[in-house]
């Protein structure tokens, strides 16, 4: 059985689905790929399913019944991928603001180096981001600097989504214990694997911005993120992370 499996939650990415599905099974090494779709009222999964018949025990699919948030989204995902014994489980956006090409990279950063936990990267190496308003980037590097601040992680982009996890990682943490569903959930996690004495590395990529169907982002993310962190080190503080 191959041993990598990237989990891509959709809602509503028509537009996206089969060319990135396509693209990641097309890579050199032989990803396998898990949608959870939050059921699309623009029948995403039914695309998926089309797409099944075509690369067999490659591309799986979890229908949940509703919108729920990234983050019990990968939550899902996660418990999915450990039940069916892979050993590096990625984290991936549908919309390929997360370049496929870079899958291998973040592999060969666990697999061949030292990482329990890679991320690709926006800021290891500047600001490595194409097509994003000059607001959206200042929010989001200066989210990392808050996050580091607070938490004392040495991570240059705390928000990243796009990420490979030794399954090691994932026995570790208490998965029912993740609370946060938007930036907040990246961080938690990421925190989660820095309080647990993982090695976590940054692999530097560059982040493009959706060209086809519409961005997830709220307000109600951006706060949960904002105080989330806070709660995270207290938590931590009081030794009940």
């Amino acid at each position: 059985m191959n041993n990598c499996i990237v989990i891509i939650p959709t809602y509503n990415e028509i537009e996206n689905i089969e060319s990135i599905i396509r693209a990641v099974l097309s890579q050199h090494k032989p990803f396998h790929v898990l949608i959870i779709d939050d059921n699309s009222p623009d029948h995403t999964a039914d695309k998926v399913v089309m797409l099944q018949s075509e690369y067999g025990g490659r591309l799986f699919l979890e229908k949940r019944a509703k919108k729920s948030g990234l983050g019990t989204a990968y939550v899902h995902g996660f418990k999915w991928a450990l039940q069916n014994n892979y050993d590096f489980i990625f984290e991936m956006d549908a919309d390929f603001s997360h370049n496929p090409y870079d899958l291998e990279k973040l592999y060969d950063a666990c697999h061949f180096g030292d990482a329990d936990l890679s991320i690709g990267s926006r800021y290891v190496t500047g600001v490595n981001v194409v097509n994003w308003p000059l607001s959206r980037v200042l929010m989001s590097y200066f989210a990392s600097v808050y996050v580091r601040m607070i938490t004392g992680m040495k991570i240059h982009d705390a928000t990243a989504g796009f990420v490979c996890y030794k399954r090691a990682v994932l026995e570790a943490i208490n998965l029912d214990k993740i609370r946060f569903v938007g930036y907040a959930f990246q961080i938690e996690m990421k925190y989660r694997t820095y309080c647990k004495k993982f090695a976590i590395s940054e692999v530097p990529i560059i982040f493009t911005d959706r060209t086809k169907g519409q961005s997830k982002m709220s307000n109600s993310i951006i706060i949960e993120a904002v105080f989330g962190v806070i709660m995270l080190r207290l938590k931590k503080l009081v030794n009940s992370l």
